[in-house]
């Protein structure tokens, strides 16, 4: 088991992180070949079942299953989290690169472009986005990774940049080592804590967006199992039916709050300095 899982199994908020995303990831992955019923099966007959056998917790107002679309819901979490993530990590390592390793009017012009683009909310132009191509969870991904990318580019951009005026870099450097060998083989390497904790992040922000764009109707369509889309179907007779309204929004504030604490808990775990504090700040004291 590597080290840095060692140290972030050790602290409660990591642990809890790790133990609810395996469980939303296992989720995803057996709703692709079992669910209790049909997601999309509606059985008029069983609408508005109580929690019990067989529907654990009960049916909405067109008789489905509402386990069954969590279920399936979480295929589409972890799908748009995961997409997000990787176009925020992607997109942030080339800006941040952009504005670390390039002429200098380059890296003003980057510096100037990514504040200009984080001054637009990720929800607001991805409503916008979806009123002009129409609402899907490809418009979700792409405007939370390009959004959050920005972001990521903003708070890595100086640590590359530190990095880059180490010793050990210049000394690579004049050994004749090109930027590209020396971003892969140095620089990335060493700022690797901070692209990961905002991974974890701009994936929580991916689940939380994805579910307000589908509760608001610019999101997943209605044939996609969504909890933002179960979320806004079920709001309408919270006054009737209030506990019905309770699982989707647990799973949405459960699974986002993990991620969360999962990137506070994996900075903690990776980040040098806060371990050399944490070793000092277990260190006995020597009494002469």
């Amino acid at each position: 088991m590597p080290r840095w899982f060692r140290r972030l199994w050790q602290t409660p908020t990591g642990r809890f992180g790790v133990i609810v995303v395996a469980i939303v990831a296992a989720t995803a992955l057996v709703s692709l070949f079992w669910t209790p019923f049909d997601p999309q099966y509606s059985d008029v007959r069983a609408r508005w079942s109580a929690p019990g056998w067989p529907h654990l917790l009960g049916t909405d107002d067109t008789g489905r299953d509402i386990l069954s679309v969590l279920m399936a819901g979480a295929r589409t979490t972890v799908f748009v989290s995961v997409g997000a993530g990787v176009i925020a990590t992607l997109v942030g390592i080339a800006l941040s690169a952009l504005g670390a390793l390039t002429a200098r009017w380059m890296r003003e012009t980057v510096a100037v472009l990514v504040d200009i683009l984080i001054a637009f909310p990720v929800l607001i132009i991805a409503m916008m986005i979806s009123s002009v191509w129409g609402g899907s969870l490809w418009v979700v991904i792409w405007s939370v990774g390009i959004g959050f990318g920005v972001n990521i580019a903003r708070v890595t951009r100086p640590e590359l940049r530190r990095v880059q005026q180490s010793d050990f870099v210049v000394a690579a450097r004049a050994s004749g080592l090109t930027s590209s060998q020396s971003l892969i083989r140095h620089l990335l390497p060493n700022v690797a804590p901070v692209f990961i904790v905002q991974l974890s992040w701009s994936m929580a922000v991916a689940v939380l967006a994805e579910a307000g764009l589908s509760y608001l109707g610019f999101g997943a369509s209605v044939v996609e199992p969504s909890w933002g889309l179960l979320l806004s179907d079920l709001q309408r007779y919270i006054g009737v039916h209030p506990l019905s309204v309770i699982w989707p929004g647990l799973a949405i504030t459960v699974t986002v709050l993990a991620l969360n604490l999962l990137g506070d808990g994996l900075r903690e775990a990776t980040d040098p300095t806060l371990q050399h504090r944490a070793a000092e700040t277990h260190t006995p004291a020597v009494v002469a």
